[in-house]
């Protein structure tokens, strides 16, 4: 991406349309997981150090699914805070069933899991 978006009203459709396949969203998804896994496991071991691991499983599995299923840029490098929000939007928004509203929004036609790649 090499302009950069005024707004996040304008930034959130493409994100959207940077993830649209599901393998890429899938992705995500586990690296969303293994961060949300790794704050509480830290919090109730109060092993503070672990939140430092945070970032790597987050980006490892999204600059993964970037790179080898959506092959473009991650959004990371030119709106890092939107991104990260957007990821967690994303995961929530897929977590509620209420995802597909959302991408169908952004303009991202619906492809069934197999046709990912």
């Amino acid at each position: 991406m090499t302009d950069r978006k005024a707004s996040y009203g304008e930034f959130w459709p493409f994100y959207l349309q940077e993830h649209a396949r599901p393998a890429t969203r899938n992705l995500h998804y586990v690296g969303t997981m293994l961060v949300i896994a790794i704050a509480a496991f830290s919090v109730l071991t109060q092993r503070w150090l672990l939140l430092l691991a945070m970032p790597v499983a987050g980006y490892f599995f999204a600059w993964i699914s970037h790179a080898f299923v959506e092959r473009n840029k991650p959004a990371t490098f030119t709106h890092p805070l939107w991104s990260l929000i957007s990821d967690f939007r994303m995961f929530f928004l897929w977590l509620t069933g209420r995802l597909d509203r959302e991408l169908e929004a952004a303009g991202v036609a619906r492809t069934k899991p197999d046709q990912s790649s």
